[in-house]
């Protein structure tokens, strides 16, 4: 009697051995996409938004000048402001002019959003001065303007012309897609360049009749056509005194 009952006791060993074996080997066979795997849903960084838009005007830094328009195409009034250092140490004494402030210029571009406002671009110290030399005549006078969604900065020379570059934003920056620049001999135009750099094209205009001061305006016009990899951007800028628009001559 006592045989029987160990035999039966070790044959219902084995038997739920073998059962929970199979459970196990049957587990790892189950489809991948039948187990739940829970993850916490990827969120964006937020950009850093301030109401009032002097907020991001930086330590040793002040406002200068500022415009609005939109830049970005939303309906909605960007903000450029242009800022000015503060360091005592670039004042200089003029013989003629006396005390100059010769802290440089730089411009810091601002998107309207729903929240406030996003730093999108900044360049702290690409303009020289408004008190620079200009020799025997004043230094450019630069300002700034929105006109159908691009940032014209414009250099107006008095009677010796102007000139100005167009940036647009594209490509999560601000490139410069045109250049204007007109060169006059007071109220006469004697030269006058337009530059789409977007389709690579160069158009001089030089006024043939700029030697007859009672003559109407007339211009032999001379395009070309030239080849560029990228675009200049305004955040790569250091100092617009010395940039180089590496344009073709008119030859």
């Amino acid at each position: 009697m006592r045989r029987i009952s160990y035999f039966l006791f070790a044959l219902a060993f084995i038997t739920s051995c073998k059962q929970a074996k199979n459970v196990n080997n049957n587990s790892s066979m189950l489809p991948k996409d039948t187990v739940q795997t829970v993850s916490k849903p990827a969120t964006e960084p937020q950009p850093d938004l301030k109401t009032n838009p002097l907020e991001f005007i930086p330590n040793g830094y002040e406002l200068f000048s500022r415009t609005e328009g939109d830049l970005n195409k939303d309906g909605k009034p960007d903000v450029v402001l242009m800022i000015k250092g503060t360091d005592k140490s670039k004042w200089v004494d003029d013989e003629y002019r006396g005390r100059l402030d010769r802290n440089r210029r730089g411009l810091i571009i601002l998107f309207k959003r729903d929240g406030g406002y996003e730093l999108i671009a900044e360049n702290d110290e690409c303009f020289s001065s408004e008190n620079e030399d200009g020799g025997v005549y004043y230094a450019p006078e630069l300002s700034l303007e929105i006109n159908k969604n691009t940032l014209v900065l414009h250099y107006a020379h008095g009677r010796y012309g102007y000139w100005q570059y167009i940036f647009r934003y594209q490509n999560n920056d601000f490139e410069l897609i045109g250049y204007y620049g007109s060169s006059n001999r007071g109220p006469i135009v004697l030269y006058i360049t337009d530059v789409n750099f977007s389709t690579r094209t160069c158009v001089y205009k030089e006024n043939i009749n700029a030697d007859d001061d009672e003559a109407e305006e007339e211009f032999k016009v001379k395009t070309i056509k030239f080849k560029r990899k990228n675009l200049i951007k305004l955040t790569e800028i250091t100092d617009f005194d010395e940039l180089d628009l590496d344009l073709p001559n008119n030859d």
